[in-house]
């Protein structure tokens, strides 16, 4: 009997791969792609001709797909790390800041707008189940337990 892994709590919450163990196996080919970019001659081989370099590596058609495609969010989802696919768009001449604009649909000045003034909010960004739809309890004002007084030692 085939065991079936439940899905981890944070699978539905939207826009969100979280690179754990599972994504880290199905992404190895996209992630050893991706390293391979770090080496000049592997970047001229690879722009030279993109998908005859991608067979170099255990890439289903998928993420094979992704990559040409430049859809880091697909990439992701499909095991990529983001700072291993960060290189592909290194690449292609493009920082971080503008691959993290082009994955949240907005430009690099709206995204950098967006992340000085706290980030993204959550509403619409949370998990489809409600589970974490209430705010974590703070403890009330004066019930945390106070630090006690330091006792001087005696020289």
């Amino acid at each position: 009997m085939v065991k079936v892994k439940p899905a981890e709590e944070y699978e539905d919450i939207p826009g969100t791969f979280v690179f754990n163990a599972e994504r880290s196996r199905q992404g190895y080919g996209i992630n050893m792609f991706c390293m391979s970019l770090m080496k000049d001659e592997n970047r001229k081989t690879f722009k030279a001709n993109e998908a005859a370099y991608l067979k170099k590596y255990p890439l289903t058609p998928e993420q094979t797909d992704a990559i040409l495609k430049r859809d880091y969010n697909r990439m992701l989802e499909l095991g990529g790390n983001i700072y291993f696919t960060a290189k592909l768009g290194a690449t292609d001449g493009h920082s971080f800041r503008h691959l993290a604009a082009v994955m949240t649909g907005s430009t690099q000045d709206d995204y950098a707008k967006m992340m000085l003034e706290g980030g993204r909010s959550v509403e619409g960004n949370r998990s489809k189940s409600g589970k974490y739809d209430k705010p974590a309890r703070k403890a009330a004002a004066g019930s945390a337990k106070k630090a006690k007084p330091s006792k001087k030692r005696k020289s």
